[in-house]
């Protein structure tokens, strides 16, 4: 069965489990959400952190195991549907594992937060297989912004994941795994010119990494120091 996604929207191929390095304070979390999408253990979790952390790639990892394990799915940004209607969440619960992204964008929004508070009890009273939430924000539920009393207690309900930033070492290592995903060789030096040089957010330091992979194949030129730095306008 095919995973659903609405209006288009599309998982990252480069956004899984093998692709998402760890660190020691992402531990416990990484394996509660990765049996989380094989459909084991609690059905609603709450993942909360700083932007660049990589909530959102944990959300499109469940999204890509639960396709292999032919369990229906659907991943929501919050942030790509912002100016849709409310009428995008119609019916989600009728999929077994749900992926809501970004939840802080609507916050303080009544229609939205009311729509989602309905949603959110359609889910808990599916039975049998369905019934599974995955939602990702920037707070924690006691911290988001939410004005809704009764979804605010929801989001409580779940257990709840903080997902930890990087250190520099880590970010480095996080850098070198993606790398060697795509097939890119990045070494020591050129992966500390990144980080010295470059935003030190993990988002745009994937970014980076992606365009200098293209930019490497169309020039046929691996990534050294002289090559990052004309690419990137350095």
């Amino acid at each position: 069965m095919s995973v659903q996604l609405p209006l288009n929207i599309q998982l990252r191929d480069d956004e899984t489990f093998a692709s998402f390095f760890v660190g020691d304070n992402n531990t416990q979390a990484y394996r509660a959400i990765k049996e989380f999408s094989r459909g084991i253990g609690d059905s609603f979790l709450y993942l909360w952190g700083t932007n660049g952390v990589g909530k959102s790639h944990l959300l499109q990892a469940v999204c890509h195991q639960a396709f292999e394990l032919n369990i229906p799915t659907v991943y929501i940004s919050f942030q790509e549907i912002s100016s849709l209607s409310v009428e995008i969440l119609k019916n989600l619960e009728k999929i077994p594992l749900v992926c809501l992204d970004d939840l802080q964008i609507f916050a303080g929004n009544a229609v939205w937060e009311e729509h989602v508070f309905h949603l959110f009890n359609r889910i808990r009273n599916n039975q049998g297989p369905q019934g599974r939430l995955l939602i990702a924000a920037d707070k924690s539920p006691n911290q988001i912004q939410i004005q809704l009393p009764d979804l605010k207690s929801r989001l409580a309900w779940g257990v709840t994941y903080q997902i930890h930033a990087l250190s520099d070492q880590q970010k480095l290592d996080a850098l070198k795994l993606r790398a060697q995903c795509r097939g890119l060789e990045l070494n020591e030096t050129v992966g500390h010119f990144l980080l010295n040089h470059c935003p030190r957010n993990m988002t745009e330091l994937f970014q980076i990494l992606e365009y200098l992979d293209n930019a490497s194949l169309a020039e046929q030129r691996r990534l050294t120091i002289p090559f990052v730095k004309q690419a990137l306008g350095l």
